[in-house]
Formats: C-alpha cells, sequence, structure tokens
C-alpha cells in the first residue's frame, strides 16, 4: 500500500478550470506584475513578484539601459522587444508616456539593459507560474 507522500500515491484530480478564469489570471499576471497571484489569492506572493518586477525596470531605468524597441534590418531586437515588453504596462509606461530612452554613453548603460530585460523575462516566468497555479498544476 503507498503512502500520501510516496510518487506512486495518485493526487487527486484538480477540478476542472473555466476557460476565463485561466484568462484572466495569465492576462493580468502579463498586465501588472504579481496581479495574477493577487487573482488567485496569493496576495502576498503577488506583491513580493510586483516589488520585484518593479525594483529590476527601476534600476534598469536608473543606469540608464536600453529599453528596446523594434530596429529595422536587426531581427534579434524583436526578441529582445518582446522581451522588455514581457514587464507589462510597466514598458508601455515608459516607452509611451515617460518617454524613456536609455543613454548609450552612460556609465550603467549595459547594466541597466540587463536590468530591463531580466524585468521583462522575470515577468514572462510569473505569467507562467500563475498558469500552472490557476491550471491546479502547482500549490
Amino acid at each position: 500500500m503507498a503512502e500520501s507522500g510516496s510518487p506512486s500515491a495518485p493526487r487527486p484530480a484538480a477540478p476542472p478550470v473555466s476557460p476565463a478564469s485561466v484568462a484572466v489570471a495569465v492576462l493580468s499576471a502579463w498586465l501588472v506584475p504579481g496581479l495574477g497571484h493577487v487573482y488567485l489569492k496569493r496576495p502576498l506572493r503577488g506583491l513580493a513578484f510586483f516589488a520585484l518586477v518593479l525594483v529590476a525596470v527601476l534600476v534598469g531605468c536608473r543606469l540608464e539601459g536600453n529599453l528596446y524597441q523594434p530596429v529595422q534590418g536587426q531581427p534579434l531586437t524583436l526578441l529582445a522587444t518582446a522581451a522588455s515588453m514581457g514587464m507589462g504596462f510597466l514598458y508601455f509606461l515608459f516607452r509611451y508616456a515617460l518617454h524613456y530612452q536609455g543613454n548609450i554613453a552612460g556609465a550603467g548603460y549595459e547594466y541597466g539593459t540587463a536590468f530591463l530585460l531580466t524585468g521583462g523575462l522575470m515577468n514572462l516566468l510569473l505569467v507562467l507560474d500563475a498558469w500552472d497555479i490557476v491550471r491546479g498544476k502547482k500549490e
């Protein structure tokens, strides 16, 4: 007889999840870092994730890093732009509302760019985390 904590014990079936709740969790997790976790009743985790992504973005901006946008003839900028856009509304806030431009001559330009990309990629991982939680694949 298998113990309840052993790997061979069957897991209880997860309750069915509506596509609408999956969509709300995933879209809110992308739009505002941590909001998907708040929606999934994990407010402290969501707040911590929001602070983590926000700090990465603010440090990147303070170091005058590049907030990517597509450049014609340079296809890799599409990937970098997608990574940057992973930070959700923060990308659009800095790019279009605040007209943020990095400073290629700045002493911290490369480090700042790394922080900005990390903020976006980190939030994309948080979107996947929220997706797993809402689908019952993760506690």
